[in-house]
């Protein structure tokens, strides 16, 4: 019986560019308010908002657009300009608009592992935004499944994979964010294969489980198949 029978993927920062997108709407954000405050300190407080928000907007661009809007509101203490605000509504579309960029080897490794294992997307955030992405980025037909999730969790692995493949022990989840992917992955009991990205939102950030026996760490998905072949050996 084959230890790996399914392979989940992570979208944002794993298969294509995302949290760039973020940093130059976030410093063009900064550049709004720059009559208000400090460039640092708009950043720090949108950071507190967007925490704050998650319960109740979750994931995504939208969310992250509100924040943008209540983060003005307090740092003028009520008194932001209409005009400013409109042009944060428009930075907010503008995300909404980025192309899509997939990142290196991940057609490739796609490509190879399509037929051979159940390939699963799973993803957090907004809906639309993240259907408008996986079909810009025409990677779609690699995947047997797709999840759009409002969290990541080890419950949420478990169900996924419990669903749609042999079962969490059976699978494997590869992401660019230890906190949504390779944690809670882990402790569901499927294989945790972390992929860092130069860019990663602060919020996603804890320790690696270098512990973990099913912790894996590569550089780039053109060394997945080599990972992969070293856990169906073992």
């Amino acid at each position: 019986m084959r230890s790996i029978t399914a392979i989940g993927f992570d979208a944002d920062d794993t298969l294509w560019q995302n949290e760039q997108f973020y940093r130059l709407t976030e410093e063009h954000f900064q550049k709004l308010l720059g009559d208000f405050a400090e460039g640092e300190h708009v950043s720090a407080r949108l950071l507190e908002a967007e925490k704050r928000n998650l319960s109740y907007y979750g994931f995504g661009i939208k969310g992250f657009t509100l924040s943008m809007i209540e983060t003005a509101i307090e740092i003028t203490d009520g008194n932001v300009p209409t005009k400013t605000i409109g042009e944060i509504l428009d930075i907010g579309r503008d995300l909404l608009r980025h192309p899509v960029e997939t990142l290196p080897h991940v057609e490739e490794t796609l490509r190879a592992l399509n037929g051979e294992y159940l390939l699963v997307l799973i993803t957090k955030g907004d809906l639309f935004d993240q259907e408008r992405k996986l079909a810009q980025s025409g990677l779609g037909d690699y995947f047997d499944a797709v999840e759009i999730v409002s969290d990541k969790s080890a419950t949420t692995y478990r169900r996924i994979f419990s669903k749609v493949a042999d079962g969490p022990e059976r699978a494997m989840m590869v992401g660019n964010s230890l906190k949504s992917d390779i944690v809670p992955a882990i402790a569901a009991g499927s294989y945790g294969v972390f992929v860092p990205h130069a860019l990663t939102w602060v919020f996603e950030h804890v320790d690696a489980p270098i512990d973990a026996p099913r912790f894996r760490q590569i550089e780039h998905l053109g060394e997945l198949a080599i990972v992969i072949e070293k856990i169906m050996a073992a």
